[in-house]
Parts: C-alpha cells; structure tokens; sequence
C-alpha cells in the first residue's frame, strides 16, 4: 500500500502561480510512474503531466510551456509548478502512483487538492 498526500493547492489570481505537492508514503524509486491528473465536476479525470522513473516527462498540451512536473527523491515527493495559470484549469488536482509488484500494476490516488482560477 502507498498513501499519497496532497498540498498546495488554494485560490489564485489568473497569470498566477501554484505549486502542488505529493507526499508518498514509501521511497520513490519504487514507483515506476507519479503524475498529476485533474478533474472537473462532470468531466473524466485527465492526465496533467507524468514523471516516469526512468525515461522523460510528458505533458497534456494544456500543460506545454505553462506547467512543470519534478521528483525529489530525497523527500519522496512530486511537485507540479503551475505557471501562468487560466481559469479553465480550475479543478481538483490528483497525485497518482504507479508500482509494479510482480507482474501486476498497482495505482494508487492521492484525496486531491482544490485549484480555483478566478479574479
């Protein structure tokens, strides 16, 4: 079992700035995948951006050149800058972990933390 812990999220100003954070609850070099999934009332779960443990980051194209994903493996934890931010991205913030145990995946989500875009 990994717990995932959000923070950071909160009420910012269009062409604001956030930084999210996602504590896990075990070294993060077991995790093959962290990423960052929102969600907005009546819509699916998107990806943001996912941070592999090996290999590159990728981002949605919302994400592209306003958005930045990083791991610290000294605190266990994944960040999501969040840059120049626009009202569309109001919504609630996931942190999602990917292990592989044997042959099976395993994800895991963390609660979410609310990000709202308004003046």
């Amino acid at each position: 079992q990994v717990q995932l812990v959000e923070s950071g999220g909160g009420l910012v100003q269009p062409g604001g700035s956030l930084r999210l954070s996602c504590a896990a609850s075990t070294n993060i070099f077991r995790l093959n995948v962290m990423a960052w999934y929102r969600q907005t009332p009546g819509k699916q779960r998107e990806l943001v951006a996912a941070h592999p443990r090996v290999g590159s980051r990728h981002y949605a194209d919302f994400a592209k050149g306003r958005f930045t994903i990083s791991r610290d493996t000294a605190k266990n934890a994944v960040y999501l800058q969040m840059d120049n931010l626009k009202p569309e991205d109001t919504a609630v913030y996931y942190c999602k972990a990917e292990m592989v145990v044997d042959t099976t995946t395993e994800n895991y989500w963390g609660q979410g933390t609310q990000v709202t875009v308004s003046s």
